[in-house]
């Protein structure tokens, strides 16, 4: 005999409540992508036209590769496309190394003075030394005009090790105790133990620290001095705020430059914005269980 399914009656006031939240949502998600998707249409844009238009854009205006064409032109792009690769990788494989050793000290039963030294480490996220003595450590380590001064400096962000701290934390203490008995030392069960069973929380981790060094320019703009090392947003930067899109225009009219240098603009956009983005649909499925665990477990 099949079960009957128990349904809740929703009263008149929970269907308005549905209806009202519902259409709010659908509204903010509008107001929230509507200016990457008027960027997008923008960067395909002609030029002219573009610049002829008024009010809001649902499409394009006469549709051209021609700002990405003209984007390209610009010799510091690509350059910087492989500095910010450059920093990315091997930012987020240091990261993950000094994060998931830090983090695994932290999460020890059995470490003496683990909780004032985590207090320690807590009070670094709310009170620093400073943005001076922060430059004169790194120029006198010797990484000023280096690109390690955009890695080494940020090695740990203390809210991610906090994350990965109580995600090590919530693992069972049985599979510790077992591999210690199989005479495991604590490499043997941070790597293939630890690490294993918290992919989730590494995988969030991993996404934190590739966005935070793929955006990163105020860092470049302190400790950089060669425009060849420049990272992607600082060209950018440079390409939005100074308005220099001398160097992807130089094929245009005279009559013609203030048009293409504003769809170039957006084109620029476009190119640094979407291999981040292009990340999130492989780690999606890991975001909600590794970002909330800290929520469940303290």
């Amino acid at each position: 005999m099949k079960r009957a399914k128990n349904k809740i009656k929703k009263s008149a006031f929970d269907k308005w409540f549905d209806v009202i939240n519902t259409t709010l949502l659908i509204l903010l998600g509008i107001i929230m992508l509507y200016p990457m998707v008027y960027v997008l249409l923008a960067s395909f844009s002609d030029p002219i036209a573009f610049m002829r238009h008024k009010g809001a854009l649902w499409c394009t205006q006469g549709f051209s590769f021609s700002s990405y064409a003209n984007a390209f032109e610009n010799p510091m792009l690509l350059k910087s496309y492989g500095n910010t690769i450059f920093v990315v990788i091997v930012g987020v494989v240091l990261n993950l190394v000094l994060t998931s050793c830090g983090a695994y000290f932290l999460s020890r039963r059995d470490v003496k003075l683990q909780k004032v030294i985590a207090i320690y480490i807590i009070i670094t996220m709310f009170f620093s030394g400073g943005m001076i003595p922060f430059y004169f450590v790194v120029r006198g380590l010797g990484l000023e005009d280096s690109l390690w001064s955009l890695i080494l400096p940020v090695g740990i962000n203390t809210f991610n090790l906090m994350i990965l701290r109580v995600a090590f934390a919530a693992v069972p203490v049985g599979l510790e105790e077992s591999a210690k008995l199989d005479g495991a030392g604590h490499l043997t069960i941070l790597f293939r133990i630890i690490l294993p069973v918290s992919k989730a929380s590494i995988a969030v981790i991993a996404l934190y620290y590739a966005v935070t060094h793929w955006n990163s320019w105020f860092n470049a703009m302190l400790f950089l001095n060669d425009r060849d090392k420049y990272p992607l947003q600082l060209v950018l930067r440079e390409i939005l705020i100074n308005s220099d899109t001398s160097s992807m225009t130089m094929g245009a009219a005279a009559s013609d430059l203030e048009y293409v240098g504003e769809t170039v603009k957006y084109a620029v956009i476009i190119i640094s914005t979407v291999p981040i983005l292009c990340i999130y649909p492989f780690i999606q499925k890991y975001f909600t269980k590794g970002a909330m665990i800290g929520a469940v477990k303290g």
